[in-house]
């Protein structure tokens, strides 16, 4: 028994491919018992839309009845193929501006979504995942920061960390998401950034407060599509997150019917080598939107023996 709980489809999300039902179809061929299905949160703000969204001539609007359409297609799909496998419906959150956490909640408990995949692709209101360029306008806008604090003993790098994992807890502490997206994800375009003191407390303070409430951390497997040497989050971050005993699922974050299961072969070593045996899905009771409650007790179900479940021999 083997699960994703983040993907995306190209019916849905413009840097994505193939559609919804592709997706679910090839997770059932590949095997999953639990997947998740969690396009990204509709945007409020034209200046907010992606290049290959303004390609498409998407408006907010858009976004908005696009994901409307995907909660009605990915419920159709959740019932249609419910005796072959578990289908969760939820959202990717952002946190771009003051109001998107509201926003977020409001949506959740709207369209009565099973769970939220907790992320931050943003600092200061830029992209940091989307590409180099925007990535490097993140740094400097850090820079500023920097210039502005007149402590040129940190560099801006450095300060986007401080300020995507402020940016993290800002949101872990709104929303308390049931999974809590590529936790490192500020390390996509600077791998070899050493984390400083200044970063670990930040790290351990958020650990913390997802193990208060109660999340569920994914190993993300999209990291190694990204060239990085270890899947999200790093390592040294899973050990820490072991000490404190945080849930753990594992997630392909697919953009696609050809990423499912992507790097999962790889990402078995990875969870034998750090010893996790066991993962957890949010628990949905039928009928109810108590899901998308952030301030409700967690209920999970736990799959153990999973560095043993056939699924891995297809790799």
């Amino acid at each position: 028994m083997v699960l994703s709980l983040h993907s995306h489809s190209g019916e849905y999300c413009a840097h994505a491919s193939g559609t919804l039902r592709q997706v679910v179809e090839q997770a059932i061929a590949r095997g999953f018992a639990v997947y998740g299905l969690s396009e990204h949160a509709p945007r409020t703000r034209t200046r907010d839309l992606y290049g290959d969204e303004v390609a498409l001539g998407w408006t907010t609007e858009d976004t908005h009845s696009n994901f409307e359409s995907f909660v009605a297609e990915a419920r159709a799909l959740q019932r249609e193929f419910a005796d072959r496998i578990c289908l969760l419906v939820g959202m990717e959150t952002e946190l771009i501006h003051a109001d998107s956490l509201a926003n977020a909640a409001t949506i959740a408990a709207t369209f009565g979504l099973d769970y939220l995949v907790g992320s931050v692709h943003h600092v200061n209101q830029i992209p940091i995942d989307y590409d180099q360029f925007l990535y490097a306008k993140a740094e400097a806008a850090a820079a500023a920061a920097v210039f502005d604090s007149k402590d040129v003993s940190v560099s801006p790098t450095e300060t986007l960390f401080l300020q995507y994992f402020d940016a993290q807890f800002e949101m872990l502490s709104t929303l308390k998401p049931h999974v809590v997206g590529h936790f490192d994800l500020v390390s996509i375009f600077r791998p070899d950034h050493r984390l400083s003191e200044n970063s670990w407390v930040k790290i351990k303070r958020n650990v913390d407060l997802i193990a208060e409430y109660g999340g569920i951390v994914e190993i993300n497997s999209r990291a190694w599509k990204k060239g990085l040497e270890f899947a999200y989050p790093h390592k040294s971050i899973i050990q820490y997150m072991q000490s404190k005993a945080v849930k753990f699922c594992l997630s392909d974050d697919s953009h696609g019917p050809n990423d499912v299961g992507m790097h999962y072969s790889r990402l078995h070593q990875y969870i034998k080598d750090l010893g996790i045996d066991t993962v957890h899905y949010p628990s949905v009771v039928e009928g109810s939107s108590n899901n998308s409650d952030t301030n409700i007790k967690r209920r999970h179900v736990a799959i153990e023996n999973i560095i043993e479940n056939p699924f891995w021999q297809q790799f």
